[in-house]
């Protein structure tokens, strides 16, 4: 049976729907915390910087397609953003990729200093769990507990901690293998968009197959996130990515077109959106056609 695709104004519609909900949580979550107003400002600054808080939004759409609405899967699903802004509050430092803009705006090291952007990341990573946390005050603590542990994998050593350290142990590196690039991207990228497809329906109630149906899923919008960042890397504008373009190539970084070419590189990418689809084909529910239509976007982007 051919599922429904939204149309791509829709998801562009509905993913800036989702994304404003995020937005206004965000801008409350620090703010009761018992924190020097120095470190809030700099955690807040690269957190509130914008985004399409791709994330936190395909946490809470596979949370409503097992039946969790927005308000109790909203924690965690934030959490999940503070995450990821850490990962690039430290990749942008001198020590890492030593990017001077992120998401339009100067770096956390450049905006304020090393040591601040050190501690900001250190912040929302750690506040992230209790953030998690406090979601057991709405959904079932196993849930929660298990979710968590999923999050923590993803986010570590195992997951995008290690794809980071493989990453700069590739570059400049002659001979990455494809399957090295591949694993490499499974952690670095595709281990926090895969498990906030994961805990969302694990908080949810989802039963076996349904989760290892979304972790699927997520799996394959995770590889094609990373393959168009490399694609873009090479065919974007610094206005439109908001951050310099052309920064792989000058690094000597192994991407896939570097290994493939554009082209090549592009139908991987489709066919990894293929097999994402593939993985939610048993559903129909309306957040199973916006799933799928996210994919499509992913995979079609320009910033």
């Amino acid at each position: 049976m051919q599922r429904q695709i939204p149309a791509s104004q829709d998801v562009k519609a509905l993913l800036k729907e989702e994304a404003t909900a995020v937005e206004h949580w965000l801008a409350k979550a620090l703010r009761n915390k018992d924190m020097p107003s120095g470190l809030l400002e700099a955690m807040e600054y690269s957190l509130l910087a914008g985004g399409k808080r791709i994330r936190p939004v395909l946490c809470l759409l596979s949370a409503r397609l097992f039946g969790l609405e927005r308000d109790a899967v909203m924690p965690f699903a934030g959490a999940l953003e503070c995450i990821h802004t850490y990962s690039l509050i430290h990749d942008d430092l001198p020590a890492m990729d030593n990017d001077d803009l992120r998401r339009g705006k100067p770096s956390s090291h450049r905006q304020f200093d090393e040591a601040t952007a050190i501690l900001a990341g250190d912040g929302l990573l750690t506040d992230a769990f209790a953030l998690m946390a406090s979601c057991a005050s709405q959904v079932p603590a196993d849930r929660v507990l298990r979710a968590i542990s999923l999050a923590a994998r993803a986010a570590g050593s195992p997951g995008m901690v290690g794809g980071q350290f493989l990453d700069m142990q590739y570059t400049a590196r002659h001979g990455v293998s494809l399957e090295e690039l591949a694993a490499m991207h499974a952690m670095k990228t595709g281990a926090l968009l895969c498990v906030a497809c994961e805990c969302g329906a694990v908080l949810a109630g989802a039963d076996e197959q349904g989760v290892a149906a979304l972790a699927a899923y997520g799996k394959g919008i995770g590889a094609a996130f990373q393959i168009t960042d490399d694609i873009l890397d090479e065919t974007g504008t610094e206005a439109s990515l908001g951050k310099p373009a052309g920064s792989d190539a000058a690094r000597k970084k192994s991407t896939y077109p570097a290994l493939l070419g554009l082209d090549k590189s592009r139908a991987v990418a489709h066919a990894q959106v293929g097999m994402a689809m593939q993985a939610l084909a048993a559903y129909d529910a309306p957040p199973a056609d916006v799933l799928r239509g996210l994919a499509v976007y992913i995979v079609n982007r320009v910033s």
